[in-house]
This record gives structure tokens, sequence and C-alpha cells, in this order.
């Protein structure tokens, strides 16, 4: 058994229901599995259990890991690509590094740096879009084993309007989808999910494939993009002419449902959301991508009241980083932008969007995300450099509530002093 005393923070209780941000300053107990297997006053923990070893993260908070729900692995190099439009951005940048993959020894690379990367920013689950080739998934799964991070990705698959060294064939990807997911999928932390890049570049037959895939995988996810952008939603118009809508080009092929988030949903119609309520599909919203490439203003309000679950995603590379802290202050920006059609955001709606409703999310709610009691311990411990901006901050907070906003409004990955998933410590940087 271990002690760990401080500052703990979380929202087990979702605040767009009513719930409240939760604060204790004490302990958890995590015992030998990983699990917290009890909450309190420091005092009463140290009585109870003399002999357990004390983790003292005294300073600072202690928040659960993040829960990243769209993130591109291939794209970590391509962040800060400014000044183009979605379609525009992939041609010149996504789509060029992304076929740099196909060297196995550069995705090796790219995997340890981003693996890396994800722990140092408090992310300790994502869903992670990965490479348009098996080695280079391979690559990523391997990384993200070794240093224990939950992740839930697969191959990304197109066969239309994409490079021709990044397009495949619907026998092809589900053949190495499924040699993927034998390989990876229930092992330890890892689960596989079904990618199909985008309906721009998938042909119906290989929807299909995707569709048969994620049958003859128990347990694996959907994931894939929604409308992003208004140019976007046209081109799928054109190339599914009898499809009523972007989200029935999936739905039509068997690739709607509990299990399915897709990313962006800025222009969404009302049947759409409908359905998406409906078949319990999640959205992750990327604010820093949606602005950067102009893509629109996220309609949470219009989500929240047909009831489609939302959390947060960082969407790296049109993202601008790994760091939830961010995105959570950006999706507020956005909130306050749209004026009476927003949605007010507290510091709690931005930690449940970043922890609890990215677990909910990915089918891990009973596992991650708060810290009740038979939840892991994945937690990160926000402590900045003493005397530092951030540090200042946080000393002179007036409230629980006051130090979450002052965290989302100034920490960075540089303030995560340290990871833990399941008990176990991370390497950091």
């Amino acid at each position: 058994m271990r002690l760990f005393r401080g500052a703990f923070l979380d929202t087990p209780d979702d605040p767009f229901l009513g719930g409240a941000l939760r604060a204790l300053d004490g302990g958890l107990l995590v015992d030998d599995a990983g699990l917290i297997a009890a909450r309190g006053s420091y005092a009463s923990l140290r009585t109870a259990y003399p002999d357990s070893d004390v983790v003292d993260l005294r300073g600072g908070l202690v928040l659960p890991g993040f829960v990243d729900t769209h993130v591109h692995f291939p794209q970590l190099r391509c962040i800060g690509a400014l000044g183009m439009p979605l379609l525009e951005w992939l041609e010149r940048c996504a789509l060029p590094e992304e076929a740099r993959l196909a060297d196995p020894s550069y995705a090796e690379e790219l995997a340890r740096a981003f693996v890396t990367a994800l722990a140092n920013a408090g992310t300790t689950t994502a869903l992670v879009f990965g490479a348009h080739y098996l080695e280079a998934t391979e690559a990523l799964f391997a990384e993200a084993d070794r240093v224990g991070v939950r992740i839930t990705s697969g191959l990304v698959v197109g066969d239309r309007e994409l490079r021709d060294d990044l397009l495949t064939t619907p026998s092809r990807a589900y053949d190495d989808g499924l040699t993927l997911a034998k390989r990876w999928h229930g092992v330890r932390r890892s689960r596989y999910a079904v990618i199909p890049r985008f309906s721009v570049s998938c042909t119906p037959s290989m929807l299909d494939a995707c569709a048969a895939l994620l049958n003859d995988v128990p347990g694996s996810m959907l994931t894939s993009h929604l409308n992003e952008s208004c140019v976007e939603i046209e081109r799928v118009r054109t190339l599914f002419p009898d499809r009523s809508s972007y989200l029935d080009t999936y739905a039509g092929h068997g690739l709607l449902g509990p299990t399915s988030v897709f990313a962006h949903d800025v222009h969404p119609t009302a049947p759409e959301l409908e359905a998406l309520a409906s078949a319990g599909a999640a959205v992750a919203h990327c604010p820093t991508s949606n602005l950067t490439l102009g893509s629109g203003l996220f309609p949470l309000r219009a989500h929240l009241d047909a009831g489609v679950p939302v959390a947060l995603g960082s969407d790296v590379g049109a993202g601008t980083g790994l760091s939830l802290f961010k995105e959570g202050l950006q999706a507020y920006f956005v909130q306050q932008a749209l004026g009476d059609a927003g949605v007010s955001l507290t510091a709690a709606h931005l930690l449940h969007l970043a922890t609890a409703a990215g677990a909910a999310a990915l089918g891990l709610a009973s596992t991650v995300g708060s810290f009740c009691e038979g939840k892991a311990y994945d937690a990160m411990w926000l402590r900045p450099v003493p005397d530092a901006p951030l540090d200042i901050l946080l000393r002179h907070a007036s409230s629980a509530d006051d130090a979450l906003a002052k965290a989302f409004a100034h920490a960075t990955s540089a303030d995560v002093s340290q990871v833990w998933v399941s008990g176990e410590a991370v390497p950091q940087r």
C-alpha cells in the first residue's frame, strides 16, 4: 500500500448536470494493483495504515490523468503550420509528413517522441489516430506499452483522394487492421480502434471493410472526422449523393454506435445531433485546431441540449500542442466568443471535459477519470517551479475552484512534475 498525500481535485459528478468540483486536502490509499483503495484525511489514513509508504505531493495540485480523445501520432512535427484551411493544410503539411512514416526507423523515433510528449502533458489515456502503415502503427503500440500509458489506436485507412503512397485497398485495410488488433487489442493497457481517415478518403467499399473489422474485433472502437469544415462537408455531399448527411455516410455503413467517437462536429445538423445522441456516440471537441484552421466555433450548447457526449481532443498537429490545459482554456474562450449562444464554462467544466468526460467517451468511466475508490490511480502532479508565476498564483488562490481556474489559465506541460498510470510512475522527459 502507498499513501499519496496532497490536494486532489476531480469531477466525479458531471458539472453539466449539476455536479461540482470535488476537493480533498488529504490522502488516497493505492493498493499494489494500482487501484484507489480508500480516500480521506491524511491523519485517519495514516493511523489506519501505519505501514504504508507515503508519497508526499503537497504543494501544487493532483489531478486525474488527462484523457485526449483525438490526436494524430504522425502529425507531432506538423504543429504550428498556420494560415491554411483544412484541405489545403492536409495536402501541404499533414499528408507529406504522414508519408514519412513508411520508414520504420523514422516511425520508431517519432513514436518515442510522441508518447513521451503525451505523458509530459499529463495525458495518461488517449484515442490516437495511428499511421497509414502497419509497421509504424505497431511502433506506436509498442512504445505506449513500454512507457505504460493507455492508448486506443489503430491503422488509419483510405482508398481515394490521398497521396498514392498513403492509399490502401479495403481488403488490405481489413487484413492489416486485424493483424494489429490480434497483436495489441486488450493487451495490458492497449485497445484497438478502427479508423477510416474521413469519408472524403474512403469509398463505400472501404467503409464496409471498416465495419467488418469493427464487428470482428469485439470491444474495439471507431473513430473518424465529422463536419469539421464547410468545404469538407460539401465535398462529402458530392462524393455521397445518396446519403442524407456527413454522419449518414458512417451510419449507413454500420459505423455509428456507442463505441464511436467523432472529432470536431463544428457544423452539425439537428438530425445528425439526434442520431449521435440516439446511438450513444461521442464528439471530441478540438478548439485550437478549429481556430487554427478557421473551421469555426464549436456549438457546445447544441450538443448538450441534444444529449451528445462531448470531451476534449488536442488534434495535434492542426492543434497547437498536446496539453489539455491549453485546449480547456481555448474551449472556454470559444464559448465566451459565442456570447448568448455559448455555454458559460467554469474550471470544473474544463476539468470534467479533460478527464471524466473523455473516460466515458472511451468506455473507461469505471476505470479512470476521477479519484473514486476502485478506480485506477491515473494522476498528474501539477507542481510548478517554486516562485514561477503559476506557483505564485496557486499559493494565493482563494479556493480549490480558483486554483483550478488558474491552472487552466496558465499551466503548460512544463508544470507537470510527475504522472502515474495505475499507480506506476511514468518516465518524464
